[in-house]
């Protein structure tokens, strides 16, 4: 297996200048792209201190490390590993985008620092057989006053009324997951004031008369928006 380390960037393609020294170089990197390298861990990167997107999509990891000293990334790409738990994010300030799709966390935890968090991918998680993910409390109104965008597809999710506490949840995406309470959904849709776009598709609440018309139409009671709903 690969660790993503500091020798592992030298010996990778990324161009630099001959004048700047490998020191220097590293001062300078602002995003790193180590998706499908077949890397399992995560070493010292400090050096890379000016780091803003890091890319490690498509690995092996099990464990979020070693991201203390990146207090500028902004995009955090860490789908489809294999990581069961939030953590070590806290020092990541300025961070804005995460996505921890495909992995196999059942809580969603360890996001109350993150007070720059406008995105928040979580679909597909490799949950054990009547497993579903489950979102904490505590992090969710953490995230009530920055969190734009929220993806929870395919999650065997049943119930979302502590969602309501996003109040500025623009996109809302919860597809294939097991919803079938309609005056529930109405009730958690009438706290997202700017909600612009939804998608709810797989959902056993689909199959209810009129649902979309009645979801539309909480959306509508709190201002002059444009609803657009996925399919």
């Amino acid at each position: 297996m690969v660790r993503l380390t500091i020798d592992l960037i030298a010996k990778s393609r990324h161009k630099r200048k001959r004048s700047l020294s490998f020191t220097d170089y590293l001062r300078t990197l602002t995003h790193l792209h180590f998706s499908n390298r077949n890397i399992d861990g995560i070493g010292d990167l400090s050096a890379c201190r000016n780091l803003t997107v890091l890319y490690l999509y498509d690995n092996q990891i099990m464990q979020i490390c070693n991201l203390d000293f990146a207090s500028n990334l902004t995009h955090l790409y860490m789908q489809n590993n294999k990581i069961s738990q939030i953590n070590n994010l806290s020092n990541l300030h300025k961070l804005s985008k995460l996505y921890l799709g495909g992995n196999r966390i059942a809580v969603v935890e360890g996001l109350e620092k993150l007070s720059e968090l406008k995105e928040l991918h979580l679909e597909n998680q490799r949950l054990a057989p009547g497993e579903k993910l489950l979102l904490d409390p505590t992090t969710l109104l953490s995230l009530g006053e920055s969190l734009s965008v929220l993806n929870i597809n395919n999650n065997n999710i049943d119930d979302i009324r502590d969602l309501t506490v996003l109040k500025e949840l623009e996109q809302f995406f919860s597809v294939d997951n097991k919803l079938q309470n309609l005056e529930e959904l109405e009730e958690v849709f009438s706290h997202w004031p700017q909600l612009l776009q939804m998608d709810l598709s797989g959902n056993p609440v689909c199959k209810k008369p009129k649902y979309r018309d009645r979801l539309i139409t909480v959306c509508r009671s709190l201002g002059d928006v444009i609803i657009i709903f996925l399919l």
